[in-house]
């Protein structure tokens, strides 16, 4: 079957031009987004020679071609335009209007990674007052903590004016209209009548006054309206008069209406959930413990731990402290006690040790434990068990005690004041430390399979066949592209590559930002977004390099080469970089698969049996069938 008949037969096997509503490609796959999913005949597809897999994820419909997809996706487009049909092929046109818990979650996440450095560096002066006004060093009336006071209160107090600008850029609104909306709730006309009345009108319409410093829920709601009426005022607006007459339209409905409406109304939302989070906390202080403690991390992994953070700070704004983040911190110490475990017990293999201790050390310090769960809890799934019983114990402690985080702050060595009662914090995390690191040397992190597989090891290689059965066949080695932590394929958050359909290989966690060529060959294919990268090397491998998953959707931004297809490449020659964290930032998992996408032709004889690789490192090597 040649391209034109493949490309009619999927279009009709997707129900024809007229149920396509949109069409991206990626590296390895065409991505649709139909009218009538069940009209699709997902059977058929599968069964279609060239077609490799069949997925519908995300609000898309996925059909996996290969390496070839470009030429595919062409004649599909070209087919589609000759039936007189226009169809969405931008990146807005691939976004899961059906997953509106992952966008909440999502916007959630994009508003508060930019004013984390500014929280926990303004927690972190809170904690230091704390500790300079126990000891006595400094009185609360001086000028001196006076000063620090406004410095660690300011970015707390006038948070919804900072969310006002980060939500506006997350929904792409005009940033600084969406702070001055937040900022008019702080005018001195308006807080003037504070002072003097609890309610007033606005055109004859009631409102009651209230002080919004420090809320987070009314910004939400605000913005993500003032989203809306941007957009459609620019669709019914002269383009001319826009750059005056958006704004001020803006201003004069929204300002109005958040303290009418969404104010009052976002405050009782987050009042309501707050208060049912500290019943649940006051009704069983051992049970939530135990919870929370144990299934920090896991919530940190699926992202659904900034959904708790504008709880934190409205608890932090409206009562004596947070208990939820007081739970969390127990989590935080088991990890840094696993982490200490792995680096007590790795005495053979300097390349775990070293990243355990740098990741435990991290952790310690400063309170960032994703290092520890990528690196190391992801990796090796017997800590598991061992993460959740370790938090759960210190968060028992803690909510039976009734531990409550005082000010926003990372959870670390540093931020102990920050907590009370401080002493019972002290002694839960502690436990949560030790029994981190004791259960890992009592048993161990890694299955019995496989410490006898670095036990008996006798090269930098694991062996996955007998070196024996090659014969004089030459061996072909391939080296890491990235720098970064290794992951089976199976554990790619990814049907097509975790299910093997496009090939053999293994994907590697990125800490670096440039992505290496593993072997002296030629470039077979750059795809427009940049996120993916195909070689075919001088021994005949056919290699896929996939940065991320489902970056296709960033349409290059964040992704630079000067590459072209036919380019000539030696190994360890530079062929991509990008920006890891505006990646993550926007979304999106970094993970990247590396591919042979015609492994069928080879036997994998050795992979590297270290857990982090730099670029240039061995990473596995072929030989021919």
């Amino acid at each position: 079957m040649n391209r034109r008949q493949l490309a009619k037969e999927i279009l009709n096997l997707v129900g024809g031009p007229n149920n396509v509503i949109s069409l991206v490609h990626c590296a390895t796959r065409l991505r649709f987004k139909l009218k009538e999913s069940n009209q699709a005949n997902k059977t058929k597809l599968e069964q279609t020679d060239s077609i490799l897999s069949v997925v519908e994820s995300g609000g898309q419909f996925q059909v996996v071609i290969g390496t070839h997809v470009t030429e595919i996706y062409q004649e599909i487009m070209q087919l589609i335009n000759e039936y007189g049909k226009t169809v969405e092929h931008d990146e807005n046109s691939s976004k899961n209007k059906n997953s509106i818990v992952s966008r909440i979650f999502e916007i959630i996440s994009g508003s508060f990674s930019p004013l984390i450095p500014a929280l926990a560096g303004s927690g972190m002066v809170k904690a230091l007052l704390t500790i300079f006004t126990l000891l006595g060093w400094m009185s609360e009336e001086s000028g001196t903590y006076l000063l620090l006071s406004a410095a660690s209160n300011a970015v707390f107090y006038f948070l919804p004016i900072f969310l006002g600008v980060t939500i506006s850029m997350e929904l792409k609104a005009n940033p600084y209209v969406g702070g001055v909306i937040a900022a008019a709730l702080f005018e001195p006309n308006y807080t003037d009548l504070l002072e003097e009345l609890d309610r007033t009108d606005f055109l004859g319409i009631p409102v009651i006054l209230a002080d919004y410093s420090t809320s987070v829920f009314p910004v939400f709601i605000a913005i993500g309206i003032y989203a809306l009426l941007d957009r459609l005022l620019k669709q019914i607006i002269y383009k001319d008069v826009q750059v005056f007459l958006v704004p001020m339209l803006s201003l004069m409905v929204m300002v109005p209406l958040t303290v009418i409406l969404f104010g009052p109304f976002g405050t009782y939302i987050g009042g309501a959930i707050s208060t049912g989070i500290l019943w649940l906390i006051d009704a069983s202080g051992l049970i939530s413990g135990v919870i929370l403690g144990g299934l920090q991390p896991f919530l940190v992994i699926l992202g659904l731990h900034w959904g708790i953070t504008p709880i934190t700070l409205n608890n932090l704004a409206t009562s004596d402290g947070d208990p939820i983040e007081a739970l969390f911190a127990c989590a935080v110490f088991a990890l840094i006690g696993i982490a200490f475990g792995i680096f007590l017990r790795s005495k053979q293999n300097n390349k775990l040790r070293a990243l355990a201790g740098s990741t435990a050390l991290t952790g310690l310090m400063a309170g960032i434990t994703e290092p520890i769960l990528y690196g190391l809890i992801l990796r090796y799934k017997r800590t598991i068990p061992i993460l959740i019983v370790a938090g759960a114990t210190g968060g028992a402690i803690n909510g039976t005690a009734g531990v409550k985080m005082t000010s926003y702050i990372f959870h670390n060595i540093f931020s102990i004041a920050a907590y009370s009662p401080m002493m019972t914090h002290v002694v839960s995390i502690s436990t949560s430390f030790i029994i981190g690191t004791i259960l890992i040397l009592i048993f161990g992190f890694e299955s019995k399979s496989k410490r006898v597989i670095h036990e008996t090891s006798h090269s930098e290689y694991t062996d996955i066949v007998s070196l024996s059965s090659i014969g004089d066949k030459q061996q072909i080695r391939i080296s890491s592209p990235l720098t970064g932590y290794l992951k089976p394929l199976h554990e790619v958050d990814d049907t097509v590559f975790s299910s093997e359909a496009m090939g053999k290989g293994l994907a590697i966690y990125p800490t670096g930002e440039e992505v290496l060529a593993p072997v002296n060959g030629t470039v077979s294919a750059i795809f427009p977004t940049k996120h993916a990268i195909g070689l075919t090397s001088d021994d005949g491998v056919e290699i896929l390099i996939h940065i991320g998953i489902n970056t296709v959707q960033l349409d290059g931004e964040f992704f630079e080469t000067s590459l072209t297809t036919g380019d000539k490449v030696k190994q360890g020659d530079k062929l991509v970089t990008f920006d890891t964290k505006q990646i993550k930032k926007a979304g999106y998992d970094v993970t990247t698969p590396i591919i042979i996408t015609n492994s069928e032709k080879f036997t994998f004889i050795n992979k590297t049996k270290q857990n982090s690789v730099q670029g240039k490192d061995f990473l596995f090597s072929l030989t021919n069938r």
